[in-house]
């Protein structure tokens, strides 16, 4: 077997997997991607960290690999889904750098706090100011952190040893689970109200893009110092410039950006009260040692053995079962992505209903599929077929699996019905030709609408021109239409619509949709 290294990591990689009987190691950090495309047909097994792309082109030229690896917890830079059609495994390290992205966060708070790189700045500069870098104590401050996963977990925990008051927004976090943190749960609007410093440790999905803008920064109590570690794009750059400038925000601490690396005449770079680190939250030599060791583990686990560890695209079953299940997992996976993206509120419980042909497997599964699609739209970690059900039932999610004998259309659906908080939602899939996933139900409405892509889904009043209103806007925005589908309850009453689209649409072409008569929501969900 034969692998090959594409990116720097920790010498410790190369060690362990030389000396694996049967396993030839090669390092190359310097192939372009024509160079990998070629070198890769000749490779079993690829580990990467975030340098090397590995695209659609790679992995259709690919013909021999078998896994690839992530030295790291991000898969951006890999295309699961079509390593995942061409049955190649990905793996990452998710728990390698979860203590250091955390300890970063602690470390721009405190020097946020205490003004230390400005101070530091001035001294080299040879002088003594003494009066001008004035801080601020933790002790007894309020820290509110958006977001309560692995990361925000930590955060919060070592934010106690400091003696901060710690609140923390998270909708999908049960009251339980918290008060077992020791933090105590609030709105997002009562987190802005109340925090003296907040820390950051959401995802960049659809629904947090841009979540910290002007609207949330109005809210805010005065003098509040900003701390992103997470993610760029979730804090709005311009606004925050804005809130400085205003003196809304004393401060702000930022690792990531919404462009890496920033442009030299970003803003935010000239302001003496940002502080700012080159994305170096897992940048720590411990962190790198740790994931290098864990990926070289777990491939030559698999490679030697079968043996399936972290898999962000398969979940742990016998090989030769997988062929059979793997339209299934697609299609409970793709199921829970789109729950995830369309859901208000804290989830409470998810009942997962199977049948026809589908409930003579092990739905388990599938019921992990379901989980890891659903609830990585909502975390600050990566989740996969490992930690799905650990991270539900840490955070007091009931799921409910149900084999079901009614009569149904098809040969094989599943039903995904979630309650939170807020609301319940349904949605029913099937497979067509026992392969290609589609969704034919979303709620009360039935439909055939391809899960793929960039999709609006529209919940409208049953009126003459709507449909003819919603493509001319999409056509004044260059929006090209791939496909359209449709429900109705009844003539005259409501419908739903799924349309598959091109490209994203943003946020102020939504709100363009929203204007339009008729129209009572409208969403925008990426599969």
């Amino acid at each position: 077997m034969k692998v090959l290294i594409s990116d720097n990591l920790s010498g410790r990689c190369v060690e362990i997997l030389k000396d694996v009987p049967g396993v030839e190691v090669d390092v190359n950090t310097k192939l372009k991607p024509d160079e990998l495309r070629v070198a890769i047909k000749n490779y079993h097994a690829l580990i990467v960290r975030s340098a090397t792309k590995v695209t659609r082109d790679i992995i259709d030229a690919a013909d021999n690999l078998k896994v690839i690896g992530r030295a790291g917890i991000g898969v951006d830079n890999i295309d699961t889904m079509a390593a995942t059609m061409k049955g190649i495994v990905v793996m990452n390290t998710p728990g390698g750098n979860t203590t250091t992205t955390a300890e970063h966060a602690l470390s721009m708070m405190m020097s946020l706090a205490r003004k230390i790189p400005q101070a530091t700045a001035s001294m080299q500069r040879g002088e003594w100011e003494k009066k001008k870098f004035q801080g601020t104590e933790l002790f007894s401050k309020t820290l509110g952190i958006l977001g309560v996963g692995n990361i925000g977990s930590i955060v919060a925990n070592r934010a106690i040893g400091l003696k901060m008051n710690v609140i923390a927004y998270d909708p999908f976090l049960s009251e339980d689970a918290a008060d077992m943190l020791g933090i105590e749960l609030v709105s997002l609007d009562e987190l802005y109200k109340r925090s003296d410093f907040i820390s950051i440790h959401v995802p960049l999905t659809n629904e947090t893009k841009n979540m910290i803008n002007a609207t949330a920064f109005s809210k805010m109590k005065k003098g509040v110092r900003i701390i992103n570690c997470a993610r760029g794009g979730i804090v709005d750059e311009h606004d925050l410039v804005d809130a400085i400038k205003s003196k809304i925000v004393s401060g702000a601490a930022l690792d990531v950006f919404e462009k890496e690396p920033p442009a030299p005449d970003n803003p935010l770079l000239e302001l003496e009260e940002v502080i700012t680190t080159p994305h170096l939250g897992a940048s720590t030599a411990e962190a790198q040692e740790n994931v290098a060791i864990a990926i070289a583990r777990q491939i030559a686990d698999y490679l030697l053995n079968g043996t399936i560890k972290n898999a962000v695209n398969v979940p742990s079953v016998p090989s030769e079962l997988l062929v059979k299940l793997k339209p299934y997992l697609i299609l409970a996976e793709k199921l829970g992505i789109f729950q995830g993206q369309i859901l208000r509120g804290g989830i409470e419980e998810v009942s997962i209903e199977y049948s026809g042909d589908v409930v003579d497997y092990d739905v388990a599964p599938m019921t992990v599929s379901v989980l890891k699609g659903l609830l990585d739209q909502m975390m600050d970690q990566q989740v996969n077929f490992v930690n799905a059900p650990i991270i539900a039932k840490e955070r007091g999610i009931k799921v409910v699996e149900v084999k079901s004998s009614r009569a149904i259309d098809f040969v094989s659906s599943i039903t995904i019905k979630i309650k939170t908080n807020k609301e319940e939602k349904l949605v029913e899939g099937a497979l067509f030709g026992k392969k290609e996933p589609r969704i034919v139900r979303i709620d009360k409405f039935f439909l055939d609408a391809v899960p793929e892509g960039y999709l609006l889904i529209l919940h409208n009043g049953d009126k003459p021109g709507v449909i003819g209103n919603v493509g001319a806007l999409l056509a004044e925005e260059n929006i090209n239409i791939a496909r359209l589908h449709l429900g109705r309850q009844t003539v005259g009453g409501e419908a739903v619509s799924i349309w598959n689209v091109d490209t994203p649409i943003s946020d102020d072409q939504l709100s363009r949709l929203l204007e339009l008569p008729n129209i009572i929501s409208a969403k925008t969900v990426r599969l």
